[in-house]
């Protein structure tokens, strides 16, 4: 991948070609999502797998991570026609089910993926490892400590995989990429992780269910467990606790059971770590979020642009280094993404190299209990006296 080292210049000369950009970006239309055509299928099928529910757009993410790893997409069940129709289009070989059971009961698959509304993923997950079948969510994969309970009850009998794709690591060139340079020591040991994850809110185009705290499980929880996740990566945690957490719903009161922002504060036994996410991205922005993460080490630092880098250069994944040597910045748009393989590689030799699942249920659980913590701010210009 392309490397270049940066002046001081330069890193100027980015800085303000930035703030120029911010102005001359409310010009430019929002620009539409892309979405590229699915990977070739191996032609060595290593297993077969099949989608139930099709509510977020992730499940094309986690569709093609398995078929990049050699699974043959055979079936897919969901209710809503327009999901049906354009799943269909996409991934032509597959079968539209006449339910949900015709895909548990069918023992020729062994994996189930599903991006149903997040209530309903747990249940799904559950019945998926009753009937000898590994499942991959997409997240939030849990969204209440009862739910977990049951899932880690679940998957301890029936020694199934149940695997939550946070696809802004899993997914995510730049964030291999970091992945690799901390591995080899290139900032030396990681001391703290910074992430944050900003989302527009689109709203005449939200279903229902995407108000509704019972249903997506709120902030912390849903689009917050991607940077609990990363944080945990990371530093290397195995063990962690929530330090403090926030949230709440600040300028969308039309929506009461909706939260626009919150932040959390983590302690791991490999570093510590800091969260903020929001749904303020404006229109001005010529993506749906300026995901960001940064990660401290004693010798140097990294950041992240995952999805658009203001300075200008164009296209994703861009990743800086900055380590006793310099500056250097890496266009990762041509690093593999190993979960896929990797994850099918578990499926067939039942191992743990795409996530184990201790760090799968404790992402969560940091994120469940952060959801549940969290001090409850008053809406925008709202007195606390």
């Amino acid at each position: 991948m392309p490397v270049s080292k940066i002046s001081r210049r330069a890193l100027l000369k980015a800085s303000a070609s930035a703030t120029a950009g911010l102005v001359a970006s409310h010009l430019v239309p929002q620009s539409q999502a892309q979405v590229p055509p699915p990977p070739r299928p191996r032609r060595n099928t290593r297993i077969r797998f099949a989608a139930i529910g099709l509510n977020h757009g992730h499940i094309y993410g986690q569709t093609d991570a398995v078929l990049e790893g050699g699974g043959e997409l055979v079936s897919f069940y969901a209710k809503e026609p327009d999901l049906i129709a354009q799943y269909a289009e996409r991934y032509p070989q597959a079968t539209l089910a006449r339910s949900e059971q015709e895909i548990l009961e069918d023992e020729s698959l062994q994996l189930i993926v599903s991006a149903s509304i997040p209530d309903e993923r747990a249940p799904l997950g559950v019945r998926a490892m009753q009937h000898g079948k590994d499942y991959m969510a997409d997240k939030p994969g849990i969204i209440s400590l009862e739910q977990l309970a049951e899932v880690r009850r679940v998957q301890a009998e029936t020694q199934r995989i149940y695997s939550i794709m946070y696809s802004e690591r899993l997914r995510n060139r730049a964030t291999v990429k970091a992945g690799e340079l901390v591995q080899a020591g290139a900032i030396g040991d990681v001391v703290q992780t910074i992430g944050t994850g900003p989302h527009r809110i689109n709203a005449p185009r939200r279903p229902d269910w995407f108000w509704d705290k019972a249903r997506y499980g709120g902030i912390l929880c849903d689009i917050g467990s991607h940077q609990i996740d990363q944080f945990l990566f990371f530093t290397g945690s195995t063990e962690a606790e929530v330090v403090t957490a926030q949230v709440g719903n600040l300028h969308h009161t039309d929506y009461p059971d909706f939260e626009d922002f919150g932040d959390v504060m983590l302690r791991g036994n490999g570093g510590t770590g800091y969260v903020r996410i929001d749904w303020f991205t404006p229109d001005g922005l010529p993506t749906w979020g300026d995901g960001r993460l940064t990660i401290l080490g004693s010798e140097g630092y990294i950041e992240m642009r995952k999805y658009v880098d203001i300075a200008g250069r164009e296209g994703t994944d861009h990743l800086f280094l900055v380590d006793q040597e310099g500056v250097q910045y890496i266009d990762c748009k041509d690093v593999p993404m190993p979960y896929g393989p990797q994850l099918v590689d578990d499926i067939v030799n039942r191992t743990e190299t795409a996530m184990t699942q201790a760090h799968c249920f404790l992402a969560t659980e940091l994120s469940l209990r952060a959801q549940q913590q969290a001090f409850q701010l008053p809406p925008a210009n709202t007195s606390t006296d």
